[in-house]
């Protein structure tokens, strides 16, 4: 019994001593989570939602008053370009139209006759003509004979005043041709008039006839064959017909938030998924970026608000797609992942391994100069960004706080540009211990966590 109470007792006081030595071998030691820098291809997203819109649409709305007679197209129709897509009665304009071509008819028909009465006139100017010089040779035949005493005096006169006549008769001739053509020039005026008020009334009776502007896809119409519509006075809108689009070019009108604007710009790719079409991603580019904030509540613009109420604002953001789908509608709520930055082979870590500390706070003075070194806007905020190297000294590891320089962000990680090197171990967490390590402290992998990936491809 004795001997089997001492080999308990021994065992124990082995055990204690182990156990001891293993407490006084952890003292000391923070546990962390560690990772090895590598490269990886990072890419920058903004996230954005919104909805599909075709770049171009158009109210259709009504132009004359009056009750809609026919409605040729429903919703979901395809139309082309100058198709008739509805109508409104219109008995007093075609009645004014046809009135009016009867008008016409009628004025060329009198320009037609001018035009004769003209020619008619002109003739006798040649009728007029041809007898005067008769008339002419007459008179100078006549002086000739008189002169030689073989003529009286009275046949001398005759001829002369027969020559007289037919030079008053020319002249008369003359004067009807240009009356002729003055009452011809009159009647085409009259009927230049007589045109514009057709032109007048034929644009009357188009109001009525509703024609698409281009091919599209009807989208919208909210009225129905028989309502009354009236045309828009002033600041007072027209009924709408319908809602034409053009779904041969189709965007992405998508609200990007103002923390995030300032990173995108025209021509980046975007993936876009609609959430009525999942599995389906739609690449395209950024064609428009908005310039003026909107009102996240209300999405009415800042310049437009009176409320000084502060709140958050978003900014308008259009990604025209690449390779449209016919299953897309104007309305449909959709997703924009647009890739403001992207690189290659970056030397990346994970974002939580980042940190902040103070300069005065680093015990180690040379440490202190190369953290003097960062940029200006660090030094000004008097924070330094950096991360926790960690090197293994006499078999243990020990931290060294190390300054970066970051470039582009990715999902979960974030680029390096300088500071750290391919293969160098960090400390990726906990965020709770990272808040609280000091320069210098002895750590330890903590396994009861699970540690991370290493962050090289």
């Amino acid at each position: 019994m004795k001997k089997i109470l001492l080999i308990v007792l021994v065992i124990a006081v082995l055990g204690g001593v182990v156990a001891l030595t293993i407490i006084r071998a952890r003292s000391g030691y923070t546990k962390v989570l560690m990772g090895t820098v590598g490269r990886e291809s990072l890419y920058s997203i903004v996230n954005a939602t919104g909805q599909i819109k075709p770049k171009t649409y158009v109210n259709v709305g009504a132009t004359a008053m009056g009750r809609v007679t026919h409605l040729y197209v429903r919703e979901g129709d395809k139309v082309k370009k100058g198709q008739v897509v509805a109508t409104i009665e219109n008995v007093q304009q075609q009645a004014n139209v046809v009135g009016q071509q009867a008008a016409i008819a009628a004025a060329q028909t009198d320009i037609n006759s001018y035009i004769a009465a003209e020619k008619t006139q002109q003739a006798n100017v040649e009728h007029a003509k041809a007898d005067l010089e008769q008339k002419k040779l007459d008179y100078q035949r006549a002086q000739a004979l008189y002169q030689a005493q073989v003529m009286s005096k009275q046949d001398f006169d005759a001829k002369k005043a027969a020559y007289d006549l037919d030079v008053a008769s020319l002249a008369q001739a003359q004067a009807a041709v240009v009356q002729a053509r003055a009452q011809t020039a009159s009647a085409r005026g009259h009927l230049r008039t007589q045109e514009a008020v057709l032109r007048a009334n034929q644009d009357l009776l188009n109001r009525t006839i509703a024609v698409a502007p281009f091919d599209g896809i009807v989208t919208n119409e909210p009225v129905r064959e028989g309502e009354t519509v009236v045309e828009g006075i002033q600041n007072a809108e027209g009924s709408t017909l319908m809602t034409l689009a053009d779904m041969s070019v189709i965007t992405a009108e998508v609200k990007v938030d103002e923390t995030d604007i300032i990173n995108v710009a025209l021509g980046q790719p975007a993936d876009v998924t609609i959430d009525a079409l999942p599995g389906k991603i739609f690449k395209g580019r950024v064609t428009e970026v908005g310039d003026q904030a909107l009102l996240r509540s209300t999405g009415v613009a800042t310049s437009q608000s009176t409320s000084g109420v502060e709140e958050a604002k978003d900014f308008k953001v259009v990604v025209t797609l690449d390779n449209p789908s016919g299953e897309l509608r104007p309305g449909l709520s959709c997703t924009a992942k647009i890739t403001t930055a992207h690189k290659d082979n970056a030397l990346a870590i994970p974002i939580q391994a980042l940190t902040m500390r103070d300069p005065n706070q680093l015990k180690n003075p040379g440490h202190m100069q190369t953290v003097a070194a960062a940029s200006s806007q660090q030094q000004q905020s008097q924070q330094v960004q950096g991360v926790f190297v960690v090197t293994r000294v006499k078999g243990k590891d020990r931290v060294h706080f190390v300054p970066v320089t970051t470039g582009i962000t990715g999902a979960t990680d974030i680029e390096v540009v300088s500071g750290l090197k391919p293969g160098d171990r960090i400390v990726t967490g906990t965020y709770k211990v990272l808040r609280d390590l000091k320069e210098g402290a002895l750590v330890k992998q903590d396994t009861t966590l699970a540690a991370p990936q290493n962050t090289g491809s």
